[in-house]
């Protein structure tokens, strides 16, 4: 067999590095994490359930923690000055999809390491019935133009009153970022769909949001959490992504025990 010169061997290689990185830049290594399931995977990165097992020779939907299989999934290599929050604004994808499709639950990254990034959020599909919406619900829908999210007038107000019993007295940031984690956990998957079921969602009997279990979410918003709440709905974040908050008076390790985002006024905002 005829030998190939250094400089054959060279393009060669580079040649089969090229077509390798072709051929698996839409194939990439998940780890299953707690409480995991083939449909939740399914939906942080689009594909069928069905796709997940024939890709993997899965027999059935049971999945293990440290299991690891594999998911079509482009890749970010991270670069200096790169933060979960850039990268998740760059690829338009929400910060607490990015965290769960890596299992990254602190803000270290290094230069060069590999992210998996989730498929990106979809537009809610209109109906054509909707055409015969009623006069309110049109001016809901200019509304909600500008916002990042679709809502409703009902659930914009009840959001402000969700500002209200949480935030009172605290600085307007603080306000703002009440609202900017409820509209974070809508554009998550993790997370219910909209902004009624986001406040009212009790997994596991574990109330999200103590005025809807304390009753004061049911008292009239203030003119300046009504402003917050318009402003978190138009993409205003003081916290850059958080999922939580609490008063820094909680004893909660576990709350604690979350990456911060930033402390504004006694409010706590963690990922």
């Amino acid at each position: 067999m005829k030998r190939l010169n250094k400089a054959g061997v060279l393009a060669f290689g580079v040649l089969l590095s090229v077509t390798f990185s072709t051929i698996s830049a839409s194939a990439a290594d998940y780890t299953i994490q707690k409480n995991d399931s083939l449909y939740k995977i399914g939906r942080l990165f689009d594909t069928p359930v069905k796709t997940i097992k024939s890709n993997n020779n899965l027999k059935s939907n049971t999945v293990y923690p440290g299991q690891v299989i594999d998911v079509k999934a482009k890749t970010h290599k991270v670069k200096k000055g790169d933060t979960l929050f850039l990268i998740a604004k760059k690829h338009k994808i929400s910060i607490g999809a990015l965290r769960k499709a890596n299992n990254k639950w602190n803000n270290e990254i290094e230069p060069g390491q590999k992210l998996l990034l989730p498929a990106k959020n979809k537009a809610p599909k209109v109906k054509k019935a909707a055409a015969k919406t009623t006069k309110a619900s049109t001016k809901a829908k200019k509304t909600a133009t500008k916002s990042v999210i679709p809502y409703t007038q009902k659930q914009f107000d009840l959001l402000a009153r969700l500002i209200t019993a949480e935030a009172s007295g605290q600085p307007y940031d603080a306000m703002v970022g009440v609202g900017a984690v409820v509209v974070n956990r809508v554009q998550s998957k993790e997370w219910p769909g909209n902004i009624t079921k986001v406040i009212n969602h009790v997994p596991a009997g574990y109330y999200q949001f103590t005025p809807v279990l304390n009753g004061t979410i049911k008292n009239p918003a203030t003119d300046i959490a009504k402003k917050a709440a318009k402003a978190a709905l138009n993409g205003s974040d003081p916290t850059k992504g958080a999922m939580f908050y609490f008063d820094d008076s909680a004893t909660n390790e576990w709350l604690w025990s979350k990456p911060l985002a930033i402390k504004i006024g006694n409010m706590v905002f963690v990922y």
